[in-house]
């Protein structure tokens, strides 16, 4: 008995000691090789086309306005949460290749000017399950627009590049629009 509360007690200053030296927080990041990562493959630069649809009215919107703007003379301050088709051609019942999920902030006083933060989700072909996110500053009334990509998913890890917005159309009456994104990703 005298020899098992020995060994107990030696195990239980072991385990003291071992979690007293604990970790110092130096330990929390390493180095590891790019190859795990597929990060030796050859980069490329893929381009592909997308129409944006931001449906505001009727029974099943795609964005939804969450913040109402701070003041009536803009859109400063209004918070949209988006969940848009992304389809191959400018009709919105054409081929959908995907969602845009993610919100649309006013951001800008003076102007119609957004903070954009979304993520394109592929549901089709090559690229299904793969994203690519967009996070940048878009003034909705210039002819063109460009917005960095800074990630991705998938087929799309470790993904950067742009985009560049042009609207297509647009309901002035009811705020809906089918803007086209040119998309132009650097990935492995």
């Amino acid at each position: 008995m005298a020899k098992l509360i020995f060994l107990l007690a030696v195990q239980i200053l072991l385990l003291a000691s071992v979690s007293a030296t604990g970790d110092d927080g130096e330990n929390f990041a390493r180095t590891i090789d790019r190859k795990l990562l597929g990060l030796h493959k050859k980069e490329k630069l893929t381009h592909f086309k997308v129409y944006w649809h931001d449906i505001l009215s009727g029974p099943n919107p795609t964005s939804i306005m969450i913040q109402p703007p701070v003041a009536n003379t803009s859109y400063f301050g209004a918070i949209s949460m988006i969940d848009n088709a992304l389809t191959a051609k400018v009709p919105m019942n054409s081929t959908v290749l995907g969602q845009a999920q993610g919100f649309y902030a006013g951001a800008a006083q003076k102007e119609l000017g957004f903070l954009m933060a979304m993520n394109f989700a592929f549901k089709t072909g090559k690229y299904n399950g793969s994203t690519i996110t967009i996070l940048g500053r878009n003034t909705a009334l210039s002819e063109v627009r460009e917005m960095p990509i800074v990630g991705g998913s998938g087929l799309f890890r470790f993904a950067r590049g742009y985009v560049e917005a042009r609207t297509k159309w647009i309901n002035l009456k009811n705020g809906d629009a089918t803007v086209e994104y040119s998309c132009y990703v650097l990935h492995y």
